[in-house]
């Protein structure tokens, strides 16, 4: 079960995040896989959106389900969108979030007196892993 669950994230790694595709960044990278659920001879990915109103859900959907489709595992797949989740940036891998970074965190700026000091930084977050997924 396991390595079936490891073969489908490794493979979203080719996917890009539509709204990202130009910096590279994989749904599984911007933590948009929210799981994956095996139950005899199916398979479920669940997908998290960056946004509600996401102009992308359809074709990223076909897009990671005709991914899947090229593992041939033998098993019937689906992609579920979750809507009763939030996406957060917390969800970001270590890469995405330097990559989406614009600014530096508000600790390494000068002259930006306490708030600066004590303003959370982004650069250390716990990034989203995908339950018993190594990634």
């Amino acid at each position: 079960m396991g390595d079936v669950r490891r073969t489908i994230v490794d493979a979203l790694r080719d996917v890009h995040d539509p709204c990202c595709a130009e910096r590279g960044i994989s749904v599984v990278d911007m933590g948009l896989i929210d799981d994956i659920h095996i139950d005899g001879d199916g398979a479920t990915v669940d997908l998290v959106l960056t946004s509600g109103w996401c102009p992308f859900v359809v074709p990223l959907v076909d897009t990671i389900r005709a991914r899947i489709a090229e593992l041939d595992l033998g098993r019937a797949t689906d992609v579920q969108v979750v809507w009763d989740r939030a996406w957060t940036s917390d969800r970001l891998s270590p890469t995405a979030r330097q990559q989406l970074q614009f600014l530096p965190p508000p600790n390494e700026t000068t002259g930006g007196g306490a708030a600066a000091i004590t303003a959370p930084s982004p650069a250390n977050p716990v990034p989203h892993t995908i339950p018993e997924v190594q990634q």
